[in-house]
């Protein structure tokens, strides 16, 4: 498999597939395909597994997507403003992903869910106990929100993030969750909570989480209460 990401705030990944490949891939971010390309949609290991992606973020089923004949080509587009980001799995090196990371993967890519050990981390993380967890061999593609900054933590090296921050990380990153200290900090600083990253491994940071951008989009947007609705956009 051969791809190449084109686009800049709204990126898309085009793959280009020799006869037999299969891609996967989250219901809905598929742009294209070339007439040759056969779809399959399916849970993709059995009804846990598929209930354990949608308890992530993502759907509940899976398309597959098979090249009948040499150089077919499919295209997965990001839903958001932001990055394409392809990492390659070797069978050795597994990715933590935030909800809604996965967008696409070659079919020797596993997708599955990661439970946070730590309850501190589960509760005050900013995305619950469930992430994602891509394991295996082959390329996965994430979305990232913004654009990606990757750091790179020695054994030991702590980081302090704004949880809503965090893209993915290496597995052997330990995950943590820190209080701001100060009453005047929590107040009117950032915040109660810092994400603290603990190395070896690497942590992508993304630098507009969706979240924050639908809330700066908010004071913007007309209301009821206002005179105006969203019927007024089309008047």
């Amino acid at each position: 498999m051969e791809y190449e990401i084109q686009g800049g705030t709204f990126p898309i990944v085009i793959c280009t597939l020799q006869k037999g490949e299969t891609m996967k891939n989250e219901t809905g971010a598929m742009a294209f395909m070339t007439s040759d390309m056969k779809m399959e949609t399916s849970t993709g290991g059995g009804l846990l597994k598929g209930l354990g992606r949608a308890l992530s973020g993502d759907s509940l089923f899976l398309n597959f997507f098979t090249a009948q004949s040499d150089n077919e080509q499919i295209g997965f587009s990001a839903c958001t403003p932001g990055k394409i980001m392809p990492i390659r799995l070797n069978g050795s090196n597994t990715i933590i992903g935030q909800k809604n990371a996965f967008l696409a993967a070659e079919d020797s890519v596993d997708v599955d869910i990661f439970f946070k050990k730590k309850l501190g981390a589960g509760l005050f993380g900013g995305e619950g106990f469930v992430l994602q967890k891509f394991s295996g061999n082959g390329m996965v593609f994430l979305e990232i929100d913004g654009e990606v900054i990757e750091k790179g933590l020695q054994p030991g090296e702590k980081l302090l993030v704004d949880p809503g921050h965090i893209a993915a990380m290496d597995e052997s990153i330990d995950f943590d969750i820190e209080r701001v200290k100060g009453a005047k900090n929590i107040l009117f600083g950032e915040g109660l909570f810092f994400a603290k990253l603990t190395g070896p491994g690497k942590v992508w940071i993304q630098t507009m989480p969706i979240s924050k951008l639908a809330a700066a989009l908010i004071p913007f947007l007309p209301t009821s209460s206002s005179g105006s609705d969203w019927g007024d956009l089309f008047d």
